[in-house]
């Protein structure tokens, strides 16, 4: 009884508050920069295909290879930094990978003088950091949003993070005197990559003072990958993973070599391909947090996903048709492009436990570099074969990335269908993430 009596005298801690409006703002914008020069770097050889070949003797298929390297070390390592974010913060991880994104960065920009190995493990190094890095931000933003114009803010997280990309696009244009030779652009990217560094270390110290003065919410509570809660995830969530594989899958490795596609097949100058291949930035830009802000007020998830996806359908073989410009085809690529991952990815903070996103993000990100590690050294290898000296013959490429999309179909109607059923985890309501879908019975049980 003395000891009740003593705990009864304790004052209760005091809750804190929620954060302030102006607050998640400044942290969305922060670490929004951070995925900028992450962005750039990425996109900084879509207009070097033809200088790498001329300068280095790098062929399409080595080419291609050079983003599959990207890819390559994220098969394992995106699994690992998911838990490790869910453990020491979305915070901490967002600097300690935008510093493995410098040294991959640098070391790409040196790598002309020391071989095309170099290269590939520059690109290798910048991998390990960069897709993390995103994974990092992707929980951060949840973190701060749940509840609270998740989808909207997950929007204008990705139309700054665009304009890295677009930037990159247009660098033949405004950095035109670096293209003299195969490094200044990549000098210029080593640049942007620093950025990332710098704002990446802002956000510590902003979610530090933060996190002393408002509710946040629970953070850093796994310390292993929990094998028993992924595989109790659900297939709704599944169906997700499988449709961010195919549909990356189409629109990265095209982005890659669709300056120089555009420069053979319709004429354009370097400068106008760059042009061309920012359409398709420039449409989610403008349309993601549009699409985001829209999801939040009606919901409809699963079934956005769909007209998202169908959107690509024709585009591809549009493409081929040389009396059609190839302006409208781009524009309808920036629209899905918009609308797919304006919905899909803040949706896996609806279908998990919230102690689990960190992994689940990292768990579907993995799968997804799977299709962008595989598919660019394909497209590669088939345009060495095809699009010689002797002739241009991109079809089989474009027939390649119409298939991807025809799969990314058939899995989000499986999600459609799955979500309007008895099971349903609430993608098709405005449930939000402080009120959550009903869990499957696997999850019960987990």
């Amino acid at each position: 009884m003395a000891d009740t009596a003593a705990l009864s005298l304790t004052p209760a801690p005091q809750a804190l508050p929620p954060p302030p409006t102006a607050y998640r703002w400044l942290v969305l914008v922060i670490v929004s920069l951070a995925m900028f020069g992450n962005y750039y770097v990425y996109d900084c050889l879509n207009p070097l295909e033809e200088l790498l070949n001329k300068d280095l003797g790098i062929d399409a298929e080595r080419f291609g290879l050079l983003f599959s390297a990207y890819s390559l070390p994220n098969l394992a390592m995106l699994l690992v930094s998911g838990v490790f974010i869910d453990r020491v913060g979305a915070h901490r991880a967002t600097a300690i990978f935008a510093t493995i994104c410098l040294v991959g960065a640098g070391l790409t920009a040196i790598s002309g003088h020391y071989g095309y190995g170099m290269m590939l493990a520059g690109r290798c190094c910048f991998g390990l950091g960069a897709e993390s890095l995103i994974v990092a931000v992707t929980a951060g933003i949840a973190r701060w949003f749940k509840g609270k114009e998740l989808s909207f803010a997950f929007g204008l997280n990705l139309t700054i993070a665009r304009l890295g990309s677009f930037a990159a696009d247009w660098s033949p244009r405004w950095a035109k005197g670096a293209f003299d030779t195969w490094q200044g652009p990549l000098l210029i990217a080593l640049a942007f990559a620093a950025v990332s560094l710098v704002t990446a270390i802002a956000y510590w110290a902003i979610e530090r003072h933060g996190s002393r003065r408002y509710d946040l919410g629970a953070a850093g509570e796994t310390d292993k990958i929990e094998f028993k809660a992924i595989l109790s995830f659900g297939r709704t969530y599944w169906f997700v993973v499988a449709l961010c594989v195919t549909f990356y899958a189409a629109i990265f490795p095209f982005r890659s070599f669709a300056v120089k596609f555009f420069q053979t097949v319709h004429g354009t100058s370097l400068e106008g391909a760059g042009a061309l291949n920012s359409s398709l930035i420039l449409g989610s830009m403008i349309f993601t947090p549009l699409f985001g802000l829209l999801v939040d007020n009606v919901g409809r998830r699963a079934t956005l996903m769909v007209v998202g996806t169908l959107l690509l359908v024709p585009n591809y073989l549009l493409l081929m048709n040389t009396s059609l410009t190839p302006w409208l085809p781009m524009v309808l690529m920036g629209v899905a492009f918009s609308l797919v991952p304006a919905v899909m990815w803040p949706a896996v903070a609806y279908l998990v436990p919230e102690r689990n996103v960190g992994t689940a993000l990292g768990v579907m990100t993995m799968f997804q570099q799977i299709g962008m590690m595989l598919v660019p050294w394909l497209i590669g290898r088939v345009n060495a074969r095809h699009v010689t000296d002797a002739g241009a013959d991109y079809m089989p490429m474009m027939l390649i990335f119409t298939g991807l999309v025809a799969v990314g179909i058939a899995f989000s109607l499986l999600l459609w269908k799955a979500e309007r059923g008895p099971n349903a985890r609430g993608l098709e309501t405005l449930t939000t993430r402080g009120s959550e879908a009903p869990r499957t019975e696997a999850e019960k049980a987990a």
